[in-house]
């Protein structure tokens, strides 16, 4: 099941691009004039995926998108959601073999480039397809879907601005013909494994067993907690018809469920502020088993994000000053 509520989940007409005649012939030119100065060259699958700053942004980004589609990924350290949807999108970029480059964008490092996209939260990805930037989603979601966008994005970069991608030499890898020594497996990397396998591929009940299953034998595994936190959020929020959700939360501020199911939705979306004011701003308006229902799903929010994160602990003083 595809979850109707991810921003993924309208993908843009990528064929309603503005001005796509006239970025067209702007790529041929500049693929030209590459192809005068001798080209660029295959490229090592290691270089599909770069770091761009604001200082690189035109050369990286809007040059490079004159010969490859750049898809954009926006993240945070902070960010656990942008920990499960970044190594899909770059383990995606080196299967697609070149026919996009993948761009990623430190946004506490890059705030002027965050603004000028109007990203509104992370995870966020965006693609620049000869000099045209377009939205393609924002929040997690499953690699299938991810899929889908990029198949998308790909097959009209090439039709419609003539963007054929990178060639790629495999032999460039660094230690391409050296198998890497496999590292020794612990006890639960199989069920672990399983659990991000589920969800990549949507399959966020599965997540839930299969981290559910680690946790049985050992309660005190981390990463199954986090990893648990978060699919039980995805498949939480699976289900929902946003704008109905919305509006419930909208019309009823003192209705803890409608609340909780709001938050839910701020978070996945990555208003992580805004789910986290949310939940504290009804646990000041509500009392007795709403209150608590409220705190509860407040702290699984907290592991969700991670305690390291400042707006956290933030969020922990502010609940504090709430319940007392």
């Amino acid at each position: 099941m595809q979850p109707r509520n991810m921003s993924m989940s309208g993908v843009v007409d990528l064929a309603a691009v503005k001005a796509a005649q006239e970025a067209k012939a702007k790529a041929e030119q500049t693929r030209a004039e590459a192809a005068r100065q001798g080209g660029a060259g295959a490229v090592s699958p290691a270089d599909l995926v770069i770091d761009v700053d604001e200082a690189g942004f035109e050369r990286d980004v809007l040059q490079r998108s004159a010969e490859v589609p750049v898809v954009i990924d926006f993240w945070a350290e902070w960010c656990q959601p942008c920990k499960q949807l970044s190594p899909v999108l770059e383990r995606l970029a080196v299967e697609y073999n070149g026919r996009f480059l993948l761009a990623k964008i430190d946004v506490d490092a890059n705030q002027m480039l965050m603004q000028q996209f109007g990203v509104q939260g992370i995870p966020a990805v965006f693609a620049v397809v000869a000099g045209q930037a377009l939205p393609l989603f924002q929040g997690a979601a499953g690699e299938a879907q991810i899929r889908q966008t990029l198949d998308q994005l790909v097959e009209v970069a090439e039709q419609r601005f003539g963007l054929t991608g990178l060639t790629v030499d495999a032999d460039a890898a660094p230690g391409a013909a050296q198998p890497a020594e496999a590292e020794p497996v612990g006890p639960y990397d199989a069920l672990l494994e399983a659990a991000v396998q589920a969800l990549d591929a949507g399959d966020f009940g599965g997540a839930v067993q299969a981290y559910k299953n680690v946790l049985a034998d050992d309660p005190g595994n981390s990463e199954a907690k986090l990893g648990l936190a978060q699919a039980e959020l995805l498949h939480r929020v699976g289900g929902m018809d946003p704008q109905q959700v919305r509006k419930a939360a909208a019309e009823n501020p003192a209705d803890a469920q409608a609340q909780i199911a709001a938050a839910d939705l701020d978070l996945v979306g990555g208003h992580v502020e805004d789910a986290f004011g949310r939940l504290i701003d009804t646990v000041a308006r509500t009392a007795g088993d709403d209150r608590d229902a409220v705190r509860l799903r407040l702290l699984e929010l907290f592991e969700v994000v991670g305690p390291e994160d400042p707006r956290v602990a933030a969020a922990r003083r502010a609940l504090a000053r709430a319940l007392f």
